[in-house]
């Protein structure tokens, strides 16, 4: 502290004793200084001393928000776990960081849950060892920051994989994934634990202590969160360029194909066929590209923010001349925080950065709501807790929906138009005409069919006048093979090979008419034979 007005006999208001403290709680968090043969320390928590009165309320509105964080990714990992695939699309990435995104939301809520003590005593704050709270919240905010970080890094690195190097990912990249997303954040926290520990350092959250913090967690998150961006940007810069090759390319061949060409090999592709392939993942993983970003933002900007106020506070101690300002105008009135908090910023991250660190950690669940939920959950749930009074109806055509309404049976394509006739063989006949396949085989003919001029028929029956509607969908008849096929290269044949027999043309083979341009009356059109 200041030497000056600094009575020899006590500390000056707020600062107080350490003599009289037990060296309980988070000793290394107290700010002291020795004065004479006193040693004078800032009541705990600093908080409370650094920042207005509403840091306190700031920071419960940010609990709350993660509370309505954690309920939306509640309310994903439940759709995903009881409705089916084709409504949720879920994927173990997505499960993955979702869960990731609860652990760290934890880390708020259990403080706004059991209102802790911050301070063992009136200098020293609470550690992991001295409260439950204080280990419970911050191992799930550093479990859920680091596991957060390796999924998103995974997920980049899977896209990575399938835009750039056309992997594709399947059950051993699923555990990989589930052995280094879930491991390394476990050998972190109990690095955390064992070489550093956590305290209520920062509000109402524990956060991990100063030493040795460098090593065993802020220098490795902030290593995989740069490998993330590196590979994301690495994805962009592909994109990009295979998005500048596809313009400059003017092969023809590939204009309207989604496929290699097939003068080149499977594997290789037009610029064109690459962009579109790209394009086709990008609209599919959109939704986890902008989670990537936006969870490696949040990390790097909580990273940072902490590290620098972590930093600060240490100079602060080891230097305290960076604090007399605020030191001198604290004891020049009389322990009176508003006056002297202009003078608090050069040892402090402002309050609005705070406040922004806070909530963007606080609304992650938000965005995986937004990104990752979809419109068919919710009709998904609808169905599943509606009540099943549907009756079932029979299937009815469009054109007899009005069946009962309608009486006019002229609306009808197929009936007669004479109204009131019946729908016998006059109106609708079991009809063979010359073009219909079953029109050869006279044992597939009904008694009534009639037939070709020139054929063994009853004369009795008229000939078809073109107005009738062939009927395409009657009995076919057995298919025969063709006489030669070239679907398959022969080899050649010698000379002294038999010569095969010469081909011939069968009419009735294709079902074609014998005759039936010998014969113009007798001709039909397909074409106008709905003529009138």
């Amino acid at each position: 502290m200041s030497n000056a007005t600094v009575p020899a006999f006590q500390c000056p208001k707020p600062f107080l004793d350490r003599q009289g403290f037990t060296d309980g709680g988070f000793v290394e968090g107290r700010l002291c200084r020795d004065v004479g043969t006193l040693t004078c320390c800032l009541p705990c928590p600093m908080t409370d001393w650094a920042y207005p009165d509403s840091f306190e309320t700031m920071s419960l509105v940010a609990n709350w928000a993660a509370v309505v964080s954690t309920v939306a990714c509640l309310f994903l990992l439940v759709s995903w776990a009881v409705l089916p695939v084709d409504k949720t699309f879920r994927h173990y990435l997505s499960i993955s960081l979702t869960t990731a995104v609860v652990f760290m939301n934890l880390g708020f809520i259990i403080p706004l849950a059991a209102q802790p003590e911050q301070c063992y005593d009136a200098i020293t704050p609470n550690s992991m060892h001295t409260s439950g709270v204080c280990a419970a919240s911050g191992v799930f905010l550093i479990v859920g920051g680091w596991a957060g970080v390796m999924w998103v890094f995974l997920r980049a690195l899977s896209l990575h994989l399938q835009i750039c190097w056309q992997v594709v990912v399947g059950r051993n990249f699923m555990w990989f994934s589930q052995v280094t997303g879930w491991g390394i954040p476990i050998i972190g926290i109990v690095l955390v634990l064992i070489f550093s520990g956590t305290s209520f350092r920062f509000g109402a959250t524990c956060h991990i202590n100063h030493k040795n913090s460098l090593a065993d967690l802020w220098i490795p998150l902030l290593v995989f969160a740069g490998i993330t961006i590196i590979i994301q940007f690495a994805t962009f810069g592909y994109c990009i360029k295979v998005y500048l090759a596809s313009l400059s390319d003017n092969n023809a061949s590939t204009e309207g194909s989604n496929m290699p060409s097939y003068t080149n090999s499977i594997r290789t592709m037009t610029p064109k066929q690459a962009y579109r392939r790209v394009r086709r993942v990008i609209q599919l993983q959109w939704r986890g590209i902008m989670i990537v970003l936006i969870i490696i933002t949040d990390v790097v900007f909580f990273s940072v923010v902490f590290v620098f106020q972590d930093t600060t506070v240490e100079n602060v101690k080891h230097n305290p001349e960076i604090a007399s300002e605020w030191v001198t105008c604290l004891v020049l009135n009389g322990g009176n925080k508003i006056s002297c908090l202009d003078e608090a910023g050069p040892i402090v991250v402002n309050m609005p950065t705070v406040g922004a660190v806070l909530f963007l950690l606080a609304i992650n669940g938000l965005w995986l709501l937004f990104l990752l939920g979809r419109w068919s959950m919710v009709t998904g749930w609808i169905d599943l807790l509606a009540p099943k009074h549907r009756s079932k109806r029979e299937f009815v055509s469009v054109d007899a929906r009005l069946d009962d309404l309608k009486k006019d049976t002229r609306s009808y394509e197929m009936l007669s138009r004479d109204t009131g006739k019946e729908m016998d063989e006059s109106v609708t006949p079991s009809l063979v005409t010359p073009i219909s396949p079953t029109y050869h085989n006279p044992a597939m003919r009904s008694p009534r069919s009639p037939v070709a001029p020139g054929t063994d028929r009853d004369s009795s029956y008229p000939a078809n006048d073109g107005r009738r509607t062939p009927d395409y969908f009657g009995q076919t008849s057995r298919y025969h093979a063709p006489a030669r096929s070239f679907s398959s290269p022969r080899p050649p044949q010698s000379a002294s090979s038999p010569q095969p027999p010469p081909v011939t043309w069968d009419a009735r083979e294709t079902y074609a008419r014998v005759g039936a341009f010998a014969d113009n009356n007798d001709y039909v059109n397909p074409l106008g034979m709905n003529r009138i």
